[in-house]
């Protein structure tokens, strides 16, 4: 199967450049400049220098989704809330997440007082996440209120993949955030205070989940936030149990149903295992539905000599891959086309080290700091969804 390599386009990312400086970021701090150029080699041999000068001070989380040269040097690996938490009960006084924006926003939402998040890459973002802002979200609950009374007939549920602005709107309605292992309870905790869900930003999570507790397709309707009333009618919008938002990941959008067809053409014993935001297509020709953790353990857990066809980022089935290569396994990844989450990749071990040197000469930089009104706010709908789940 021939591979090609695609960088998409995404648009600017609205933070400052990690070049400039932040709040946090002294007149003295080391300037990433000096660092560009460096080769990955004296990268790995001095940032495991730093490591060990800051030791216990500092915690290096590392998701899935990150570049081996990065993720081989975090002391947590894992999904996005897992490594929030972890840090937060660690003694760390640095959190160094190595993910992007709105995991380092949860990690100082869920961390004590005393803990810094920092995020190496300030331009490391989320396109899923940048598809539903507060403005939108805000101009549709405001619509919304002309048809029905959102305040007692819709609970809001953000995905994890969102601003920290918006897990604080959900708070400010009574509603909750929910990851991709836990869609459905909190799916089930959300219809059993209000009828209707306002789903943001990914509508596939939603749907996937919505169709596999029994919703029918028709009465999930996708709100274009681009349109007035979402491009929806207002009986539509009457009838709907589930009101999903246009948002989608990009690297989990270009899996196709062709692509598992021809694959399972060629290894019809092939058990085929995707990411819930993968379109409901894909999910629908899928044996295994689930997030990475999920992904990962199933993979593991499976007898040797088994083929697995996954359908997630790269980095991850690479990886797992290899890990389960010994036992016989075979694991492929879905796409013919590898499209690389360019925003998770930009987190590099120049950036990894420049942060590090920095807090080892008494420098932090790249701090993500929610405002405090903020961050209670989503706090709260953090830890409704903490005690659901």
């Amino acid at each position: 199967m021939s591979v090609r390599f695609v960088i998409p386009y995404w648009p600017t990312w609205s933070f400052l450049p990690p070049e400039q400086p932040t709040k946090s970021m002294s007149e003295t701090a080391l300037s990433i400049h000096d660092y560009a150029m460096l080769d990955d080699a004296e990268c790995e041999t001095r940032i495991r220098a730093a490591r060990a000068a800051l030791g216990k001070r500092c915690v290096i989380l590392g998701h899935h989704y990150q570049r081996d040269e990065v993720f081989r040097h975090a002391d947590f690996t894992g999904d996005s809330l897992k490594l929030s938490r972890l840090a937060s009960q660690s003694d760390a006084e640095y959190i160094v997440f190595c993910g992007v924006h709105f995991m380092a926003e949860v990690a100082d939402i869920l961390s004590r007082p005393d803990q810094v998040a920092i995020l190496p890459d300030l331009a490391a973002g989320c396109s899923m996440a940048d598809m539903a802002n507060l403005v939108a979200v805000e101009r549709c609950w405001r619509e919304l209120a002309t048809v029905l009374d959102p305040e007692s007939e819709v609970t809001p549920v953000t995905y994890i993949n969102s601003a920290a602005d918006l897990k604080a709107f959900c708070g400010r309605h009574g509603g909750i955030v929910c990851t991709s292992s836990n869609a459905q309870k909190i799916l089930e905790w959300s219809f059993a205070r209000r009828g209707k869900v306002l789903f943001f930003p990914d509508q596939h999570l939603g749907r996937n989940t919505g169709y596999r507790m029994g919703i029918p397709l028709e009465e999930m309707v996708t709100w274009d936030f681009g349109k007035p009333l979402g491009g929806l009618t207002e009986d539509e919008i009457r009838r709907a149990r589930m009101i999903l938002w246009a948002g989608f990941c990009s690297v989990h959008q270009m899996f196709r149903p062709e692509h598992i067809d021809r694959f399972l053409a060629q290894y019809p014993d092939t058990r085929v295992i995707v990411h819930p935001e993968c379109s409901f297509e894909v999910c629908q020709k899928a044996q295994y539905i689930g997030s990475t953790e999920y992904i990962l353990n199933t993979v593991r857990a499976a007898e040797p000599n088994t083929r697995w066809l996954v359908g997630t980022e790269l980095n991850l089935v690479n990886r797992l891959a290899r890990e389960v290569q010994p036992q016989g396994k075979s694991v492929h990844f879905l796409s013919p086309t590898v499209c690389m989450c360019s925003t998770m990749f930009r987190t590099d071990p120049q950036h990894l080290l420049w942060v590090l040197e920095n807090l080892v000469e008494g420098h932090v930089v790249n701090r993500i700091e929610v405002p405090a009104a903020i961050a209670a706010e989503a706090r709260g709908a953090l830890e409704n969804m903490l005690q659901v789940a």
